[in-house]
């Protein structure tokens, strides 16, 4: 009488292993299915936090100093967002009317433009493109940019007109950026403070990496796309290039923000402007592309060295386009900061050993 009772036991206990691991897979299935929703839901305030934090990182040297300075933090972090804050409002107030008016034109004119390129080429190297399907398979047809050029021809009343849509989630990113400056060490203490002590160590090292590296990021990306953007807003000025602040803008911020090939992008542009109104014109903006290119990559750049991001080409470009596919413009900026981070992360903690002669 004992066996059947020992194998109904056992029965019993397999069914309730089956049984716990239904469930738990059940469960874990909810969860990963509420996570994805709530990540989905929740992306664009995800994705203003890590912006906030992002920024945050970048400004820490500049709060840092005014804190040594006897400054208290939040004033510092105060101050320091302020004048970021009123130097943008400035380039506005001082720029805005014409950057916005000059985009409408130059997106009104787009399929001219391109029309008149496609010609030249056409009649000087002999190929026989289409400039309207040409036109058509970029989206540039007339109408299209007419209604594009529409949103922006209200100049700055119109742009505030368009964001007001967006004011409360800037505010949200000011908050977000105020609180994540300001209680930056608070923050560290307290998650260092809920991990065993040697889990502290290497939560300290990857923070003070990630702010190394993102904020180094910001800082000299930023510098670079000013530089560019100036020094190349002055020669399309000085050449009489229509339509000079927006391209210099396109040039100075794709130049800088897209890997490898952004420094060619950001030339094209202007150089096709050029083109259609001369050859000398486009030359000279090519001209002028490769000698900046010169004094950007042997003079300025070695001046941001220390602040560079150690991370190879090919991979900051996958980086940039899976970023650009999952989080659309905004991804892509933040992509090559993140992989940075995990990059130099890896670094840190991989254990690299020597080739064996074979």
């Amino acid at each position: 009488m004992s066996e059947p009772q020992t194998g109904d036991t056992q029965i019993r206990v397999e069914l309730t292993k089956v049984r716990s691991a239904l469930i738990l897979v059940f469960f874990g299935v909810a969860g990963f299915l509420l996570l994805n929703w709530a990540i989905l839901t929740l992306r664009g305030l995800l994705l203003t936090i890590f912006l906030a934090w992002l920024l945050s990182v970048s400004i820490e040297p500049a709060v840092s100093y005014l804190e040594k300075k006897s400054w208290r933090r939040g004033l510092a972090t105060g101050a320091v967002i302020s004048g970021i804050s009123l130097s943008v409002l400035a380039f506005i107030a001082l720029f805005g009317q014409l950057l916005f008016s000059q985009a409408a034109s130059l997106l009104t004119t787009a399929p001219e433009i391109i029309k008149t390129v496609i010609d030249w080429v056409n009649r000087n190297i002999g190929t026989e493109v289409d400039p309207q399907q040409l036109i058509e398979s970029l989206n540039l047809t007339s109408s299209q940019a007419t209604d594009l050029a529409t949103s922006l021809a209200g100049g700055v009343l119109g742009f505030v007109s368009a964001l007001f849509g967006f004011i409360i989630n800037f505010l949200a990113f000011l908050l977000f950026l105020f609180y994540l400056s300001t209680d930056a060490p608070k923050v560290r203490r307290s998650i260092a403070q809920a991990l065993p002590p040697k889990q502290q160590e290497v939560f300290s090292r990857i923070w003070s990496i990630a702010i190394n590296k993102a904020g180094g990021f910001v800082v000299t990306r930023v510098i670079l796309a000013l530089a560019s953007f100036s020094i190349t807003a002055i020669f399309l000025l000085l050449f009489g290039i229509p339509y000079w602040l927006p391209i210099s803008l396109f040039t100075g911020i794709v130049s800088q923000f897209i890997p490898t090939i952004g420094t060619y992008i950001g030339i094209a542009l202007p150089a096709l402007v050029a083109l259609s109104e001369n050859l000398k014109l486009a030359i000279a903006v090519i001209i002028f592309g490769a000698v900046y290119q010169q004094f950007e990559n042997f003079i300025l750049a070695p001046r941001l060295a220390s602040r560079a991001l150690a991370i190879h080409p090919a991979i900051a470009f996958g980086s940039v386009l899976a970023g650009g596919t999952m989080f659309g413009a905004v991804g892509a900026f933040i992509a090559i900061p993140v992989m940075a981070i995990v990059v130099a992360v890896i670094d840190t903690y991989l254990h690299r050993y020597e080739i064996a002669e074979v």
